[in-house]
């Protein structure tokens, strides 16, 4: 045979590969989802993807197996460009085995794990499988560890984003659960240990495969998914979007993308946004996106621990992550949840080099027997431990009150923050004056003929001695108290003075962090 008739062949595989089963192409499309290339296509830029062992097939045997043996595996690996920057990606193809990880199949993923942590770049999974192949037995169980181990490995080395758009069960779910981002497709993607069939069986329990591990459950109820989308396309273009927010691996620094934005744009909009009245709830988005470039930002876990938000934006150009009470939502206190959502993303932007800007209106932790048993203590000391942990840039801003711990917790100067800031109307304290005066002066009010004016009075003086706006600044526990209107050029000139920051850190193999 000649050369031009083996390339013929060659072509035809190609072609064969690629394309796939007609049937199974359209019985994907009639569950309204995308085969894996058609997913690849929308993630990467155009005609940038090299694809991996294209051709590998299975040696397994029994069960039928040795008369299957399609190209591909069911997994289609390779690297292509995200906005012209390298990015690796693997995607389960169902049309093949339904996706399910057989021996064959890992490796292809194990391999491409590896040269997206030798490459120093972003991995991107696209799952939709339907767990351990199981005529395979153990060597998939043995697949999915090699899966993990890796994750393990790259954690905080490479930025790792898994989507999910298809069903993902058992053991399959720890993958995702192990990197960075989880992004989710309603009504078509589902996430779950054991499903509906062995809840039903064991507790008796009648649900849903959404209701059980869909999109929704996992953004609002467990946490498990960082983003929710209706669509495929609107989801993969928010990876993207991500992604040009990301460095390629932890020794580089964001991609800067200067606008035209001023940096010195004034925010007066801010003086009648934000009451002074510090029981009045308002909307910290608003003063989010008053203050980014152009009022953008992505928001990290939008839907769940809603006390708190974590969101990406940019400052003059320069990718910050930004944790904030929300006022909005139980007056903004933190909780069991809202904690570790915060802690998780303090330690995600200092494994990346994201400086990290604290807006903070907090009353203190959330009390109550339901916190306390949950072990409100050790979650709390989460986001502690992370922020004094992290050594990137690290900015804080009191807009209203600060009280007690969790004045502490949202990055206080006595915990490493390098610049503090605070508004004229901050109230810095253990507790609010209403509260303190309670405690400080329970005595004076019970004996005095009117409790209830000598209670006001106290109150007053509590205030005005404790409580006032630069009692912190006078002790050197903020840098200094400004006009909420020179909010964003105070943070941006900051930022620029702590772009060459250099902590060092003690020699160790690594910390304790509470669990």
């Amino acid at each position: 045979m000649t050369m031009a008739a083996r390339v013929a062949e060659l072509d035809r595989i190609r072609q064969d590969v690629r394309h796939g089963l007609a049937a199974a192409t359209e019985a994907q499309h009639a569950k309204g989802k995308l085969t894996a290339r058609e997913r690849i296509a929308l993630l990467l830029d155009e005609g940038s993807f090299h694809e991996v062992e294209p051709l590998r097939r299975h040696r397994a045997t029994g069960f039928g197996l040795e008369a299957r043996k399609p190209y591909t595996d069911g997994v289609v690996t390779g690297w292509g460009t995200v906005h012209g920057r390298t990015v690796f990606v693997y995607a389960h193809d169902f049309r093949i085995f339904g996706g399910a990880l057989g021996e064959a199949h890992a490796q292809k993923i194990h391999k491409i794990m590896d040269m997206a942590i030798a490459a120093g770049a972003p991995l991107v999974s696209l799952n939709d499988g339907a767990g351990a192949r199981i005529q395979e037995g153990v060597t998939a169980l043995a697949g999915y560890g090699g899966i993990f181990q890796r994750n393990t490995k790259a954690s905080g080395v490479i930025p790792q984003i898994s989507v999910m758009l298809g069903p993902c069960a058992g053991g399959a779910a720890y993958s995702p659960a192990l990197t960075d981002f989880v992004f989710m497709v309603r009504e078509t993607s589902q996430m779950f240990i054991t499903g509906p069939d062995v809840v039903r069986a064991v507790t008796g329990e009648e649900i849903s495969q959404n209701g059980l591990g869909g999109a929704d459950v996992h953004a609002e109820t467990s946490g498990v998914a960082h983003f929710a989308y209706d669509d495929e396309e609107t989801c993969l273009a928010e990876v993207r979007y991500l992604l040009s927010l990301l460095p390629q691996n932890n020794r580089e620094m964001p991609p800067t993308a200067r606008g035209d934005d001023p940096a010195d744009r004034r925010n007066d909009r801010l003086l009648d946004l934000v009451p002074v009245n510090g029981n009045r709830p308002y909307d910290m988005r608003a003063v989010i996106e008053e203050i980014v470039d152009d009022g953008e930002h992505m928001e990290v876990h939008e839907r769940w621990a809603t006390s708190v938000i974590t969101t990406l934006a940019r400052l003059d150009g320069q990718v910050v992550g930004i944790v904030a009470s929300q006022p909005q939502r139980l007056a903004g206190v933190l909780d069991i949840h809202s904690s570790e959502k915060a802690a998780r993303f303090v330690q995600l932007c200092d494994a990346f080099n994201i400086p990290l800007v604290t807006l903070v209106d907090v009353p203190g932790f959330l009390p109550g027997v339901d916190q306390e048993h949950g072990g409100i203590i050790r979650h709390g000391a989460k986001l502690l431990y992370a922020y004094c942990n992290a050594t990137v840039p690290r900015i804080s801003l009191i807009l209203r009150k600060a009280y007690g711990g969790a004045y502490i917790v949202m990055d206080s100067q006595s915990i490493g923050a390098d610049l503090t800031y605070a508004w004229p109307v901050n109230e810095i304290a253990v507790m609010g004056a209403e509260g303190a005066a309670n405690v400080v002066f329970r005595r004076q009010i019970a004996d005095a003929d009117d409790p209830v004016t000598m209670r006001q009075q106290l109150v007053k003086e509590y205030q005005a001695e404790l409580m006032h706006p630069y009692y912190a600044a006078e002790r050197g526990l903020i840098d200094d108290v400004i006009d909420p209107a020179e909010t964003r050029a105070t943070l941006v000139n900051a930022l620029a003075m702590l772009r060459t920051k250099h902590a060092v850190s003690p020699s160790r193999k690594h910390g304790n962090p509470p669990v």
